[in-house]
């Protein structure tokens, strides 16, 4: 009989989703097992196939582990708010709240079809106010306890849109969305103080499971180091300029000061306060142009192009030679990082060495590599930057740089030309949005009381729902165009004041859901303590490896911040974190209907089945891995689907009480290595053990199998073949569900073989194998390797010298 998926689906489906199957029992008896993925952006377009590949990663897992006897929470929802549906709101003249429900909707149909066992009683949605209540209150606490402030910041703005822009936003200094040349503006904005939690955030990561990639991607991005700020007098003035560094050996070898555009002395300049004798225009043109570049723009051009910069007519006296370093404006120096203020090292340094050869700057070797070279730097290649032993800088020479950065670090602050000082590149977070699709921030302004946090008893502070909600020409969110709802009363003195009208950024709603889905529908706090004790932390967390800095970051810190806070019983969130991989188009390029190499997992599974594609998607490379789709090895997939359906409808009813050894043996094995494989998240591994255990049935006498291998093969495809399992399992006789199951344990008395079969080499290169007893010692292995014909012929009127036998693993002869 052939296999219709397609009535199958729907009817199990339906079956399954008015069940209780998937529904995790609070404070269950059973050991608990958190599983999670990261809850999508529900976008237009639907679940794309990188969606399908990540969900069906985790639902293989959760669905395992359910079946080993697990009270597993595996739950779903959705970090709904965001730029691109307030931007096809605009453009189609819509509220945001009717295309969030319409793509949430449309997800939730998707993951359903594709059989995802998603607790669907645990869903959280970011817009929801009784969600972002939570958001809110947690944005509240960040305020009392002082690290919520504000400041003015510059931003990335486009006049076009008439918005502010993120970095990532920003390509070759236009739009991303409409191509305009954006430009730089200052505006206040709400920061909070991540940096506060940065060294418990490197040494949390001890209490973690987290593999050392995941772990080295979060201290990298921390990156704590050590610092010394080092304040330059400007010469012929009552100037000075501080500049932060960590390499202060090299300052032996310090030919000039380069200034990010945005530095204060940089506007002490273009004010006249600070009086030069060079072009003031010349320099206010390159600055203008510098400033509305994006960082990401400067960043990208740091090494191997055409340096800019204008030289601003001062100098700075460099303490240690007396030498006055002309101090130039840059693009390249960066206003976020360090002082805003870099001491160029040329000879020590790539960046600055390609400055120095543009503008003409001096070039001084303070350092000798291993290659020995003292000679003059004239090129790239001799700039020595990590390594080598100090030369022409006084006391340090013949130091090691390590030991030579100490000694200078101590004399610099006994001499006090400078402080130590620790800094991180992580960067305390922007947390305002000039948006109207965000969480309000819950804060008040009062000419009389500054800012304050609206009373508790008042959250959700609610989005407003109103009819034009495009941005504002000053660059403030569309909420301040609603005076009815800007105007409200001062929570400490009662007075006139206004509310915040910014709103919170992407990442706000999306560091605590995995709490909320304990409790979703609590109205008196996030979750009860009492189920965060039994569910948290996390087990097992499945994400990108996008998402393994800032998201994870984030959330981490606002977890430790809750932890500190009491609101939460533990300090971590996740014990381990799983990155999976990326599927490319055909064509070798991430997947897009614009690029014409999507391939919706929609289009797959109409085509193959659910179960076919998702045993393509586990199969296709290592869940880690980058693969690229292949319709062809889809297409095979399909086949062993069809196959496998076909040998259970023909041969089941033939199947005995008892099997023989040798299927024993190999069903066993196969237990054996699936069970290790989902342990460990080798899903292609598995799927491979499936397409080898059909092709040994297909092969073995039907006499010889038992209904038992039937229903235990059944068993260890439910978790990435649901569909087709359920059904045959219903075949069979069993009763609803497979899903409900033990899983299948391997014997380790089937897993010893009499006989095992061994490479052969000769001279070290393979050329053949034989069988041989699993206890045979090294002359009954000898006699076989001679009496086999394949072999023989290699070694006819070869002089054997010596064979060497690693028992059980290889044999190799010496000839």
């Amino acid at each position: 009989m052939d296999y219709n998926f397609k009535e199958v689906e729907k009817k199990w489906r339906g079956r399954w989703f008015a069940s209780d199957i998937y529904t995790a029992k609070d404070n269950d008896k059973r050991e608990k097992k958190y599983v999670l993925v990261e809850f999508p952006y529900p976008s237009g377009s639907g679940l794309h196939v990188g969606h399908a590949f990540a969900f069906t990663g985790g639902d293989v897992y959760a669905r395992f582990q359910r079946m080993r006897g697990y009270n597993v929470l595996f739950p779903m929802g959705w970090d709904a708010f965001g730029l691109p549906t307030e931007n096809y709101a605009i453009k189609k003249k819509r509220k945001p709240q009717e295309v969030t429900k319409e793509n949430t909707d449309m997800f939730r149909s998707q993951m359903k079809d594709l059989g995802f066992s998603f607790d669907w009683d645990r869903e959280v949605n970011t817009t929801d106010p009784e969600y972002y209540k939570w958001t809110q209150w947690i944005f509240i606490k960040l305020f009392e306890k002082g690290l919520a402030y504000k400041e003015e910041r510059p931003i990335n703005w486009c006049p076009s849109c008439k918005i502010g822009l993120a970095n990532e936003e920003v390509v070759d200094g236009k739009c991303e969305r409409c191509g305009t040349q954006t430009e730089k503006r200052n505006i206040t904005q709400w920061i909070v103080k991540i940096t506060e939690y940065a060294d418990r955030l490197i040494d949390g990561l001890k209490d973690t499971a987290f593999i050392e990639k995941v772990k080295a991607a979060q201290i990298n991005w921390i990156d704590r180091k050590e610092w010394i700020d080092i304040t330059y007098p400007v010469a012929d003035s009552q100037e000075s300029v501080t500049i932060a560094t960590t390499r202060p050996d090299t300052n032996y070898g310090a030919t000039f000061v380069v200034l990010a555009p945005e530095h204060a002395l940089v506007n002490r300049i273009l004010s006249g306060e600070v009086k030069t004798d060079e072009d003031l225009g010349k320099i206010k043109e390159y600055v203008v142009k510098a400033r509305n570049k994006s960082e990401l723009e400067r960043q990208k051009e740091v090494t191997g192009r055409d340096k800019s910069g204008v030289f601003t007519g001062l100098y700075a006296v460099n303490h240690l030679t007396q030498a006055k370093m002309p101090i130039w404006i840059t693009d390249f120096v960066l206003s976020t990082v360090g002082t805003g203020a870099v001491v160029g090292v040329p000879g020590h340094d790539i960046r600055d060495f390609e400055f120095a050869k543009q503008f003409g700057l001096p070039i001084i070797r303070v350092v000798v590599g291993s290659d020995g070279d003292k000679s003059e730097i004239v090129n790239k290649e001799q700039v020595q930057e990590d390594e080598g032993v100090m030369i022409n800088s006084g006391f340090l020479d013949g130091m090691e740089i390590k030991d030579a950065t100490t000694k200078i670090m101590d004399y610099i602050e006994e001499k006090g030309w400078g402080k130590r000082s620790v800094r991180y590149h992580l960067r305390d977070w922007i947390f305002s949005r000039q948006h109207y699709w965000g969480e309000p921030i819950p804060m008040v302004h009062c000419e009389k009381c500054g800012w304050n946090p609206v009373p508790e008893s008042e959250l959700p502070i609610k989005l407003p729902e109103v009819e034009n909600y495009e941005p504002t020409d000053t660059g403030e969110s569309p909420l301040a165009n609603i005076e009815e709802w800007v105007k409200t009363k001062c929570p400490k003195c009662g007075g006139e004041a206004r509310r915040e009208t910014d709103t919170m950024p992407n990442w706000a709603g999306s560091d605590w859901y995995y709490v909320r889905y304990l409790d979703n529908k609590n109205d008196k706090a996030m979750a009860s303590t009492e189920k965060m004790n039994y569910w948290l932390p996390v087990d097992v967390y499945i994400g990108g490896d996008e998402h393994n800095t800032l998201h994870l970051l984030y959330s981490r810190f606002i977890f430790q911040f809750l932890y500190d806070l009491g609101a939460v019983p533990i300090p971590e969130p996740y014990y381990q974190r799983i990155s999976h991989g990326v599927i490319l188009g055909s064509d070798n390029r991430r997947m897009s209907k614009s690029k014409g190499n999507g391939i919706t997992p929609d289009e797959a599974a109409e085509k193959v089945s659910v179960d076919a594609l998702r045993a393509y998607l586990m199969f296709i490379g290592p869940f880690d891995g980058t693969m690229v789709w292949n319709d062809n090895a889809l297409m095979g997939v399909k086949r062993f689907a069809d196959r496998l359906y076909k040998y259970f409808d023909t041969n089941y009813s033939k199947a005995g009480e008892t099997s023989s050894h040798e299927v024993n043996a190999m069903l066993h094995r196969t237990i054996k290595q699936v069970t290790e494989g989902f342990d460990s998240f080798q899903y292609n591994t598995i799927v491979a053990k499936y397409m080898e255990l059909l092709n040994f049935l297909e092969k073995a006498d039907s006499k010889d199998i038992s209904k038992q291998v039937f229903s235990d093969f059944v068993k260890l495809l439910s978790p990435i073949m649901p569909y087709m399992s359920e059904e045959l399992w219903n075949i069979m006789g069993y009763k609803f569900s497979v899903h409900n199951q033990s899983w299948p344990i391997f014997n380790e008395e089937y897993l010893v073989t009499e006989n095992i079969e061994i490479p052969v080499q000769i001279n070290g290169k393979l050329k053949g194998r034989i069988t041989v007893p699993n206890d045979a010692e090294e002359g009954a292995v000898r006699e076989l390797i001679l009496r086999d014909n394949t072999l023989a012929e290699y070694l006819s009127g070869a002089d054997i010298k010596k064979i060497v036998y690693v028992k059980g693993k290889i044999a190799n002869i010496i000839v």
